[in-house]
């Protein structure tokens, strides 16, 4: 059986304003022609499909075509789970049309999935958070636990006077339980797959993953994981690992680098191989017994990753002058690459030669003066100052340049309706 693993694609996702989109298709590209070669049983996608619960049109049709392409006329199983960024009603809401092409989808931990043919295959049993899979011929049970929050699973995990302590225990035990459950739906001669969207105790996360809900309370143990997993699909953290000593419980990480924080990460699927069958061996011959058959199971597994090329980088520049950042402008104007710009400078930096910057190199994120001044950083002496002088000499120390007229009276006019409410 193979498997491929992948998630957390965030599609609609932008980069301080800049669409992210073309290079989304790129890798969508690049991982179905990668597919196609290696011709999977099954593709595990484990949540953050998009980036918001109401993604942009394109974003949605990529997804789409995607997984059509995926399937391969109903060949491939698709399992696709929904994140803490995805509206669990919009993943399923493409059910009947997907499940002809063999993409079975679940929106939260509870979802039941109706039994049935899916594109070539059956889902001969099913119930909430888990069903069994006919795949060629082989049983695969799957528990499918979408990001599992207070809202999704429709319980309360604690009261808002606990304090963090017995918040982080109340939420372990109900996932704790939830898993306990599901596991006892694993069968010993199937091969047994958990697939999530969770932060595990043991994981590295990136700077681009945005918690909601319960915050740093969303975090279990390994051990918590459904037991007699033969491979654990995770979603959630953005780096590429795996976190246990076995290597069957992993995070795909995101295929894209999100951040200037996650610029350094190899993007990665994985490609998975389990053996999992019973066959007859010769017996041995004694003196009181004659010659048998004997059923002989045996395990084994294979991950493979799969290195997803970076197809725009995320570059930061560190340079000593504002003569410097232009000619670096220059220099790489034709190269795509986004770009963080952090200028040494004993002034502010003029609107004009902001102008130049960007017209010379596209896809600047930003530009950060460092101020100096007698070779110290310059600071700005706040005492005295109105909160509207504070707010201009803090955005000039931040951007370079003072902020336009209709942003001060924004931000003057909700601190104005912050003091009357006080």
């Amino acid at each position: 059986m193979r498997i491929v693993h992948t998630g957390d694609w965030h599609l609609g996702k932008s980069l301080e304003g800049h669409s992210r989109l073309d290079e989304q298709e790129m890798f969508l590209n690049f991982f179905s022609k990668q597919c196609i070669d290696l011709k999977p049983d099954i593709i595990l996608i484990a949540g953050d499909i998009y980036d918001t619960p109401n993604p942009p049109a394109r974003a949605e049709k990529l997804f789409y075509d995607t997984l059509k392409k995926l399937s391969r006329d109903g060949e491939c199983i698709s399992v696709v789970i929904a994140g803490n960024h995805d509206n669990p009603e919009r993943i399923v809401s493409a059910w009947p049309i997907a499940a002809e092409h063999g993409i079975i989808m679940a929106g939260t931990p509870r979802t039941l999935i109706p039994t049935g043919k899916y594109g070539k295959h059956r889902v001969v049993n099913s119930g909430e958070g888990f069903f069994e899979l006919e795949v060629n011929g082989e049983s695969v049970v799957v528990i499918a636990a979408a990001y599992p929050s207070e809202k999704r699973l429709n319980e309360v995990f604690y009261n808002e006077s606990d304090d963090e302590e017995k918040r982080q225990y109340s939420y372990v035990q109900k996932i704790d339980k939830l898993f306990r459950k599901l596991e006892t739906n694993f069968k010993k001669d199937s091969i047994n797959i958990t697939i999530s969207h969770l932060f595990t105790l043991g994981s590295k996360p990136s700077g681009s993953e945005r918690l909601s809900c319960l915050g740093a309370s969303f975090l279990i143990g390994t051990d918590i994981l459904p037991r007699g997993a033969d491979y654990t699909a995770l979603g959630h953290i953005h780096k590429a690992q795996a976190v246990d000593k076995t290597g069957r419980i992993r995070y795909c990480g995101a295929p894209i680098h999100y951040s200037k924080s996650e610029a350094a990460f190899e993007n990665l699927f994985y490609c998975i191989d389990i053996n999992k069958k019973t066959k007859l061996t010769k017996g041995i011959k004694t003196d009181n017994s004659k010659e048998d058959n004997l059923k002989h199971r045996y395990n084994a597994f294979n991950v493979q990753p799969v290195k997803i090329p970076v197809f725009k980088p995320i570059h930061i520049w560190n340079v000593e002058s504002i003569d410097e950042a232009i000619d670096m402008c220059r220099k790489y104007s034709d190269k795509e690459s986004w770009v963080y710009l952090e200028i040494k400078c004993n002034s502010y930096i003029r609107e004009d030669q902001i102008k130049e910057m960007k017209l010379l190199k596209k896809d600047i994120v930003e530009i950060r003066p460092v101020i100096e001044a007698d070779e110290k950083k310059r600071t700005v002496e706040m005492a005295g100052l109105s909160f509207k002088e504070q707010f201009i000499e803090f955005y000039k120390m931040q951007h370079g340049n003072t902020p336009d007229d209709e942003m001060v009276e924004m931000l003057m006019s909700i601190n104005e309706e912050e003091y009357e409410t006080d």
